[in-house]
């Protein structure tokens, strides 16, 4: 949607609320928003613009955004779903053991698991979610279940990783298209790491002050990752390496991924991604 509206201002030389002049709300769902708010926000300049976030799949549509000061999305209840919910560390298990409503807690990570009319029985749909309110039931999409850095004790989400990059952004000026990250293990002659492939549309000025930013930003999201990055016993700071405007399709169409139902996984435990992206691009990693 957003290279559409790009191509659109460009090929009328006019901003979009001069081609729509009713236009005031934009549903959005199915990837975070967070890092491309500000982009929407520069393509329709004005005041009275709404973003509202849906979650809904094929397999069935399970919230909508609460209120218009808030992200947080209200749990539909009487869409013929039956939820339950398997708490962080039971997600791989054989035997899982999953919680229902009445029993989830404020500010623990879970994963889906639905139960529907169309036939899905305790379907695993693969996101995680945190609750931020039990009345009414009010939540937030933080990630994957196989999206996650844990190699070193991290626990680092994409919810984290989201959030610390727009602060970055924000900071240095600059924008982001997509990314990917992954752990540097331990060798001879150096530490553990993480490493993010990302491809700008706007690089920073200064690439090492948006490390710094977004280092210090996960530090403050996620209290493991900032032990793990104290004294750099565990963790060194993150290694960014920049990749060119459209690189990530490159990957994608190698991979038979170019389709719009298709995305840049953004977080993994092994480097099964980004050396696979090194690899198609031509670098060595």
């Amino acid at each position: 949607m957003l290279v559409l509206l790009k191509k659109i201002v460009e090929d009328t030389e006019k901003p979009l609320p001069d081609l729509w002049k009713n236009l005031e709300v934009f549903f959005h769902g199915g990837v975070s928003f967070t890092p491309f708010r500000e982009q929407y926000e520069k393509l329709i300049p004005t005041e009275k613009m709404r973003y509202w976030e849906t979650y809904n799949a094929s397999e069935g549509f399970f919230g909508v955004q609460y209120s218009s000061d808030s992200k947080d999305m209200l749990l539909l209840l009487d869409n013929e779903i039956f939820y339950e919910f398997l708490p962080a560390g039971e997600w791989d298990k054989e035997s899982s053991q999953a919680v229902t409503l009445v029993d989830v807690e404020v500010g623990k990570q879970y994963a889906l698991v639905i139960s529907t009319s169309g036939g899905l029985w305790r379907y695993k749909i693969g996101d995680t979610i945190e609750f931020t309110s039990t009345n009414p039931y009010l939540f937030r999409i933080t990630g994957r279940t196989k999206q996650f850095i844990n190699a070193f004790g991290e626990e680092l989400i994409v919810d984290n990783a989201d959030r610390a990059l727009t602060e970055a952004c924000r900071i240095t000026g600059a924008k982001i298209t997509e990314y990917t990250a992954a752990p540097i293990y331990f060798g001879d002659n150096h530490g553990g790491a993480h490493e993010w492939l990302i491809e700008f549309e706007n690089k920073p000025a200064d690439l090492g002050q948006f490390a710094v930013v977004l280092d210090e930003n996960l530090k403050k999201l996620n209290s493991d990752y900032e032990a793990k990055r104290s004294y750099d016993l565990s963790l060194n700071k993150p290694v960014i390496r920049v990749l060119e405007p459209g690189d990530f399709y490159k990957w994608m169409k190698s991979r038979e991924k170019s389709g719009g139902q298709n995305k840049v996984p953004k977080l993994s435990n092994d480097r099964k991604y980004v050396e696979s992206v090194l690899t198609v691009l031509g670098f060595k990693s």
